[in-house]
């Protein structure tokens, strides 16, 4: 199970937002590559990076910070927001990013999401952002009628072989990941899933790993590393003890 600390950028800050509202946002750190060392430091086995003004705008806009990043770590990283054609996953990739994650543009775009999946094969993930069950879209900006397991088993059909889901009522909230929410998309699809929001405590990850054997590949970290209330390396170790 890999622990993943996440860096979220608005104009080239390390910022945490609440339920992904942008005017609810706290700033920890005005250098991103510096936090990115530090969880790499900590044990981190990559760093995943969601270009916050990319996602609302529709292009990557913080692209100097990520390739400050990418020169600072030796760590993989993931990278999502505003990667909305293949041309740009591509640009994407070539400043040494390790995965694009594609979201709004697989959820409005099929044909999109599969030009990127046959191009790009494991290096693009499908990130599923979801509200009350439903697909969100444009930074979370807005919503679609299409729930999150029939999306996931959609993308599975044209050959996504990772996701990423995301519970956005519990993001930033410190509440516990919706576990029942995660299950479903697990018991949906047979591809890995990579689990983020709400992650509050060491204990929200230790009872997450009984879902290693359904598929959960993964746990995103975010607001629970910036305050403290997660501690990286043991969170780390925790996941690599209980095998």
């Amino acid at each position: 199970m890999q622990i993943i600390p996440a860096i979220d950028i608005i104009e080239g800050k390390c910022v945490r937002l609440v339920q992904g509202r942008f005017d609810d946002k706290t700033v920890f750190s005005d250098d991103p590559a510096e936090t990115a060392k530090r969880w790499e430091d900590e044990g981190a086995p990559r760093i995943h990076i969601v270009d916050l003004d990319g996602a609302k705008t529709g292009q990557p806009r913080n692209l100097d910070s990520v390739k400050r990043i990418v020169r600072t770590v030796n760590v993989p990283i993931q990278l999502g927001g505003g990667i909305r054609t293949l041309e740009t996953a591509k640009a994407v990739l070539d400043i040494g990013v390790e995965r694009v994650i594609a979201g709004t543009s697989a959820a409005l775009n099929p044909d999109i999401a599969s030009a990127m999946i046959e191009s790009l094969d494991e290096r693009v993930i499908i990130g599923i952002d979801a509200l009350d069950g439903f697909v969100a879209v444009h930074g979370w900006q807005s919503h679609t009628k299409e729930e999150a397991f029939a999306f996931a088993q959609k993308m599975e059909r044209l050959g996504a072989k990772r996701i990423i889901f995301t519970d956005i009522s519990r993001d930033g909230m410190l509440s516990g990941v919706n576990t029942n929410a995660v299950e479903k998309i697990l018991d949906a699809v047979n591809i890995p899933v990579i689990a983020s929001g709400g992650v509050g405590s060491l204990e929200d990850i230790i009872k997450l790993l009984h879902l290693r054997s359904k598929g959960l590949e993964g746990i995103i970290l975010g607001k629970a590393l910036y305050t403290g209330a997660v501690n990286l390396a043991e969170a780390v170790s925790a996941a690599c003890a209980d095998k």
